[in-house]
């Protein structure tokens, strides 16, 4: 199956064929439409409504219609849009997906919508949204075994008709850990990242997890190879946090990281597949800091209320959970 948004003439015209094929496309799904209210006569679903409905999804600004095909023949439409109308709401949504019924129980409407979280995960965004009208049980039963939750229950802003929102988030959930190397004077040890996502920042040494590794155990490998000190043993939990980022390899992901502390001399990182791991990790330089300089570093730290916890944790108290 491929997906290619629909685009429209200067005169806002579909052409004929594809148009015949929308309608039928459509008219496939008399129960529906008999539900939403969206064509007058569900019975009779001429192309010029489908054309002029179409247009009116497409002059809504990030709107778009995407037309699924499979072997060459239309089997489905999605109709997308970046942002919700309401600033508080920051995920895009689904506005309508719709497979040819006659083509029913061939997976085409999971593979559709498989694709347009896709396109959605790929631009960095952490979750997706639609509205199920009240009475759609056969939709409601779909969506909730892709993984949607329902978040509300509103009536939709076009025909104030009930319905069910639903989301599902579309970062992948990752699992890492990190060591908070101090040197006899309190100085921790960073490492220097710039994201695609979220920039340049700072952040101890650590990463993945393998499999059901035991987040204790992966510190301690991913210190050693991002450092080369086999010296250390990750010791106390200086806190859990999650955050979403886009990962060098994997994408979009939300990870989950425990920190743990340890104590060694001030070194620099050493050993011959040093180059290799940062070039592999994406890590540009190194340094030790101090904690006045932590306070006021220029670029973001992970976490970035690593300072506080810091000294917290020196002080024998404080959070040991970042949120």
């Amino acid at each position: 199956m491929i997906i290619t948004p629909l685009t429209l003439a200067a005169d806002r015209d579909i052409p004929g064929p594809l148009l015949t094929e929308l309608t039928a496309l459509y008219a496939s799904h008399r129960a529906f439409h008999a539900l939403s209210g969206d064509f007058a006569d569900p019975d009779d679903i001429r192309p010029e409504q489908v054309a002029a409905a179409l247009a009116d999804e497409l002059a809504v600004p990030g709107a778009e219609v995407l037309l699924a095909r499979d072997g060459g023949r239309l089997v489905g439409v999605a109709i997308t849009l970046a942002r919700h109308p309401d600033p508080a709401d920051p995920d895009p949504w689904i506005g309508l997906l719709m497979v040819d019924a006659h083509l029913g129980r061939r997976g085409h409407g999971r593979r559709l919508a498989s694709l347009v979280e896709d396109r959605f995960r790929a631009a960095g965004h952490a979750g997706l949204r639609l509205a199920v009208l009240d009475g759609n049980s056969d939709a409601l039963a779909f969506w909730t075994a892709l993984g949607y939750e329902t978040v509300d229950h509103r009536r939709d802003l076009r025909a104030a008709r009930p319905c069910t929102v639903l989301r599902k988030a579309l970062r992948i959930p990752r699992r890492a850990a990190r060591v908070a190397v101090l040197d006899p004077d309190g100085a921790v040890f960073l490492l220097r990242y710039d994201n695609v996502e979220v920039g340049v920042y700072w952040a101890m040494p650590g990463g993945g997890l393998e499999g059901d590794e035991d987040p204790r155990e992966g510190a301690l490998r991913e210190v050693r190879e991002e450092t080369g000190w086999t010296d250390l043993e990750p010791g106390p939990l200086l806190c859990t946090w999650e955050h979403d980022f886009t990962h060098l390899h994997e994408g979009p992901v939300r990870q989950h990281e425990h920190i743990y502390v340890a104590h060694g001399p001030r070194r620099e990182p050493t050993g011959p597949d040093l180059a290799a791991a940062h070039a592999a990790d994406g890590i540009l330089t190194w340094r030790w800091w101090s904690r006045a300089e932590l306070a006021g570093a220029p670029e973001a730290l992970w976490p970035p209320d690593l300072p506080r916890l810091l000294d917290a944790f020196e002080a024998g108290g404080g959070d040991r959970r970042q949120g």
